[in-house]
């Protein structure tokens, strides 16, 4: 019998590889079979997360990328391209989260989190596709949002727009794309422990929000695996523009 989730033979880039959830996903990915192209500013990260996967038995390549600036986007997909082979996955995963009220945002903060978090997706996802669509293969592209791309919360003005912003990137494209073969989804994490909000969430304001989760718990990254799994294997062959919110049922008790 086939395995659906298999990825061996393709090759996946992953940026915002060098922690946290863009971390683990290229670990996942590797493990199922794919050639990974991990992508980071911090590129000695990425010296080790390689290491690391090839230590497995996966193969993976370290690759430097500032996903705001369209000449480190075209090099990337180039370097992973020619190292690797044809791209057939994207998680697209960077991005900044700053926090503070919005009457103290200033326009500085406001413009690298929308630089990076939305402008950047849409420079990789737009070079990649560039890439899928010469190359007549198709592919897969996972845009990471999140379920506060789908609701408001206080604190964080500009990273709910950037992954608004996202969310409808992904349907303007999976419609697009779709005749290249093309698939574009996104999967939306709801609070899911990091190293980089684990403090918080293990605090009394993160107690009282695991409070409003109907599962009564934060997410783990591994939580995330099968869909992830999902989005960039063949078992999604007939699913675009869709919008999966994996967040222990809080999106959808708002």
């Amino acid at each position: 019998m086939t395995d659906l989730l298999d990825l061996t033979g393709k090759t996946a880039l992953v940026t915002g590889a060098s922690s946290g959830l863009g971390r683990h996903f290229a670990q996942v990915l590797a493990r199922h079979g794919a050639r990974v192209a991990v992508a980071a500013r911090r590129s000695e990260r990425l010296e080790a997360l390689c290491a690391e996967i090839e230590g497995q038995g996966g193969r993976a390549m370290p690759v430097k990328l500032d996903v705001r600036d369209p000449e480190s986007v075209a090099h990337a997909v180039a370097s992973a391209e020619t190292e690797l082979g044809a791209i057939s996955v994207l998680v697209n995963n960077a991005g900044v989260a700053p926090s503070g009220p919005a009457l103290e945002t200033a326009p500085e903060q406001w413009d690298q989190v929308l630089d990076t978090n939305l402008r950047g997706a849409w420079l990789v996802a737009q070079e990649t596709a560039r890439h899928m669509a010469r190359l007549g293969h198709g592919g897969s592209i996972v845009n990471i949002a999140s379920i506060l791309g789908l609701r408001g919360a206080s604190q964080v003005p500009a990273y709910c727009a950037a992954k608004a912003g996202l969310i409808n990137l992904t349907r303007a494209l999976a419609g697009e794309l779709a005749r290249h073969e093309i698939r574009v989804n996104a999967l939306c994490p709801g609070y899911i422990v990091t190293d980089l909000n684990r403090a918080f969430l293990e605090s009394k304001a993160g107690e009282s929000l695991k409070k409003r989760i109907p599962q009564r718990r934060f997410g783990l990254p591994q939580d995330l695996d099968g869909t992830l799994l999902l989005l960039a294997s063949d078992a999604s062959r007939y699913m675009t523009g869709a919008v999966l919110a994996v967040d222990g049922g809080q999106s959808a008790t708002l």
